[in-house]
């Protein structure tokens, strides 16, 4: 059983937007950075978002920096990600998944995009397609 479970995937027009949404416990919420993946047909999974529920600035990949917006809803233990812009590369299955954060060495956490094989928790994703 996924403990994560992504919403919102559809199908869109290129320059259209899409929200997609991530919810998980309260345990996993509260102890973990929440980041989404994205994998398109024949390309490896990749890291393209993340943040931690309890603070700080969130990461991007470049390929989505400016496009995407990655958010947190303390009340209902989930994660959104805005995509604005789309364009038909952006055609893939996006995942949520956790990891616990990295500590700096003031003692803060902090959540960096990691590579796949880092993360403990996954959903079963949600496809987006982007047509020409």
């Amino acid at each position: 059983q996924a403990q994560l479970v992504e919403f919102g995937g559809g199908s869109v027009q290129a320059g259209g937007s899409l929200r997609l949404s991530c919810a998980t416990s309260s345990d996993i919420y509260a102890r973990n950075c929440l980041a989404w993946f994205r994998q398109g047909l024949g390309w490896e999974r990749e890291s393209i978002a993340s943040i931690y529920p309890r603070g700080g600035e969130p990461t991007y990949a470049d390929s989505v920096k400016g496009r995407f917006t990655i958010s947190r809803d303390n009340a209902n233990n989930a994660v959104y990600l805005q995509m604005n812009s789309l364009k038909p590369e952006d055609t893939a299955m996006y995942f949520c998944a956790a990891v616990s954060p990295l500590s700096r060495p003031t003692g803060s956490s902090f959540c960096p995009l990691q590579k796949e094989t880092e993360y403990e928790y996954w959903g079963r994703g949600t496809q987006v397609t982007v047509s020409a």
